[in-house]
């Protein structure tokens, strides 16, 4: 009997769902129509589609948008705020050191919680976690009225360097407890960031009670949706840093699953990049309603040890990933007599014009039907048939506004997505110092292969891959990973006078906390690899560097400060273009991650087959010409093969657009790679 290993991923119009045999080693991906009121409902559907039996299944991995929707549409929980006597406007106050202070319409984000809904309490630790003060209890038992009454849903406890000693934070859950009872929501900010900084640690207990009681009451939900239709493995969630946790352990750590949707791409280029041995990647994700980009450089994702959501701080690992609000539902309009797109999007319901479902506005999808790139029997799989005379009804009426026939309206809303596609690139690229063109470009998502090789030419990039099921990429990624836990603890010292048995003693019991994490998910001792690293900066500076210390610690190593100074001063220099090595260093944080195996799925070659002819031929523009293009079927193209362009590649999950100039290889695996090519001889049509 086959056993199956399956990823499920919300999009804002479908849900994908991928799944590998263990038995015959293939894949096969699915999707459903993301149920925006019930999201648990369309997910459950969308695993159905690829496997008949739940039961078969060995691990199940979910990427939820829950908790980040619940923020970003700001339909989060009332949150009651607890922070030390004389603390209590920290979070109010935040940074003034930010980079839009010479904005002149810079508006500063509106706090999630109020002053008024801030409760001081006394009580204080010294900034090494010594007792200065006792916890006040009346203070707590206040603050507990104060929710009872005040119709507040959640807390967050903040005090005072409890990233050094938690006591303080725990008696006040267990006063709270007693209080209110055993089911009130709470977030201790030394159990999510145990790291200094008083108001990014703030920042992050309060988003994660902002969002914490939605995203439980869902994935318990999920859960038990999925335990009833026959799962007798337990869920495991995608967090924000690109390792998974179990849905239990997610519930408690809410706050680190809010980017867990846009990672599973991340992820999979992070496998791609060992697949086909390309180890420096640009990873873009276009769906209905958003574009994203990460970075796989050297073959490892980007990742930060802290985010920013809107102007809010969180201390937390997380993938680096920019978003822009372009998708191919991002309608287009007039505005100012030009042209815009996006970033509002019509979504999964109307949706697209094409979409049959009383969608009016002009969009992205709607662009690419009326110019040919796609096969309108043949899209999503053919869950339906697109409405060719509807997209160009949208983009006459828009055209008529602009002075500009139907098909040359849809190649100008094409030109505008791709041109601000490029610039978000460029955001997380060029504005860093790095250059596109030593990176090949990684298109996937529902929309992403279609405009791939557009951004790669504006770019200057020479090679555009499409994975298989590049519609459930981000699917197929969360399979690829594995189960990670990280902690971090405060080591405030200069390097030269830093010791190196209290840096051990500090790693040792990380270790022992990260371990006993990891096998309480079913993990066993053997699986389990820890890494460590110190967060350390020029003396003076504001920011750290993350340097990586070994995976066995540094007690072995007897120049082990000079070491950590050379590589601090390469990693400036990578970054900022310059460093000082005789300029001394200091470190603030030790840090620890630990990985669990649960194994990995591991693709087998394609069969041999011979080309299959085109299933059409068809007119398709590209600027101001029109070429007559073959349609193929991804499946029918065979492994270790190549064609010139331009080409209309369709299968269920995407479209894959290869414009004249560039020829197409396919390899054993089935990735699709398009690369520059001469241009063709005549090829057009009238």
């Amino acid at each position: 009997m086959s056993r199956y290993r399956v990823a499920m991923d919300i999009g804002g119009t479908f849900t994908d769902a991928v799944a590998y045999d263990e038995t015959t080693g293939q894949y096969s991906a699915g999707k459903a129509s993301t149920t925006t009121g019930a999201l648990s409902v369309g997910v459950r559907r969308a695993m159905r589609t690829v496997v008949d039996d739940l039961s078969a299944v060995s691990l199940a991995v979910h990427g939820t948008t829950q908790g980040l929707n619940a923020f970003l549409q700001r339909r989060g929980e009332k949150v009651l705020l607890i922070a030390s006597a004389g603390a209590g406007d920290v979070y109010q106050i935040a940074r003034g050191n930010r980079t839009e202070m010479y904005e002149v319409q810079y508006r500063k984000p509106t706090p999630l919680v109020s002053r008024s809904d801030t409760v001081e309490v006394r009580g204080r630790l010294d900034p090494r976690g010594c007792e200065v003060e006792r916890l006040c209890h009346h203070d707590v038992i206040a603050a507990a009225r104060q929710y009872r009454d005040g119709g507040y849903t959640s807390i967050a406890v903040a005090l005072l360097f409890s990233y050094e000693c938690a006591e303080h934070e725990l008696r006040v859950q267990e006063v709270l407890r007693n209080e209110l009872g055993a089911d009130v929501p709470i977030s201790l900010s030394h159990r999510l960031a145990r790291e200094w900084r008083e108001y990014e640690r703030t920042s992050t207990a309060v988003l994660d009670a902002y969002t914490a009681p939605i995203v439980r009451t869902y994935l318990a939900e999920l859960s038990a949706g999925l335990q009833a239709d026959g799962m007798d493995v337990p869920l495991h969630i995608m967090q924000s840093s690109g390792g998974i946790i179990t849905a239990r352990s997610a519930q408690d750590h809410t706050v680190q699953t809010l980017l867990s949707g846009p990672v599973g791409g991340a992820m999979g280029g992070v496998s791609l990049a060992r697949l086909t041995g390309h180890r420096n990647l640009i990873c873009i994700d276009m769906g209905g309603t958003s574009f994203d980009v990460s970075l796989i450089v050297d073959g490892e994702a980007d990742v930060s040890t802290e985010a920013s959501l809107e102007g809010f701080p969180l201390l937390m690992p997380v993938v680096n990933i920019h978003t822009i609000g372009a998708g191919g539902g991002s309608v287009a309009y007039r505005e100012g007599g030009g042209l815009r797109v996006g970033p509002r999007s019509a979504g999964a319901s109307p949706g697209p014009a094409c979409y049959g479902r009383g969608g009016t506005e002009p969009t992205v999808t709607d662009a690419n039907v009326a110019l040919g790139r796609v096969d309108p029997g043949a899209f999503a799989g053919g869950e339906f048939t697109l409405d060719v005379d509807a997209s160009h009804r949208t983009l006459k009426n828009l055209g008529a506004e602009l002075g500009l026939e139907p098909t040359e309206m849809a190649q100008g809303i094409v030109d505008v997505v791709n041109a601000k596609m490029a610039q978000a690139i460029r955001t997380l690229t060029v504005e860093k110092g790095i250059e596109p063109r030593d990176f090949a470009l990684v298109a996937f998502g529902g929309a992403g292969p279609m405009h791939g090789v557009f951004l790669a030419e504006e770019l200057g990039i020479d090679r555009m891959i499409v994975p298989r099921f590049p519609g459930a990429f981000s699917a197929w990624g969360m399979l690829e990973t594995q189960l990670r836990r990280d902690t971090a603890r405060g080591f405030p010292f200069p390097h030269t006078a830093a010791n190196l048995g209290a840096l051990q003693r500090l790693f040792d019991e990380m270790d022992a906390e990260i371990r006993s994490e990891i096998e309480s998910e079913g993990v066993d001792t053997d699986s389990v690899v820890l890494h460590h690293a110190i967060d350390a900066r020029y003396i003076g500076q504001e920011y750290t560097l993350t340097i990586p210390a070994g995976a066995q610690g540094v007690v072995q190593v007897s120049d082990w400060r000079n070491q950590i100074k050379a590589a601090f001063d390469v990693a400036h220099h990578g970054r900022f273009g310059h460093s000082n090595s005789d300029a001394p260093i200091e470190f603030t944080i030790a840090r620890t991650t630990g990985f669990g195996d649960l194994g990995r799925a591991t693709p087998k070659p394609l069969e041999s087959r011979s080309p299959a002819d085109p299933v059409e031929i068809r007119p398709v523009r590209f600027g101001n010409a029109v070429f007559d293009t073959p349609l193929l079927r991804r499946d029918d193209l065979a492994p270790s093969s190549e064609r010139v362009g331009p080409l209309v590649i369709s299968e269920p999950t995407a479209t894959t657009v290869i414009p004249p100039g560039w020829r197409l290889e396919v390899d054993g695996y089935g990735i699709l790679s398009a690369l520059r090519h001469d241009q063709p001889e005549g090829g057009a049509s009238s």
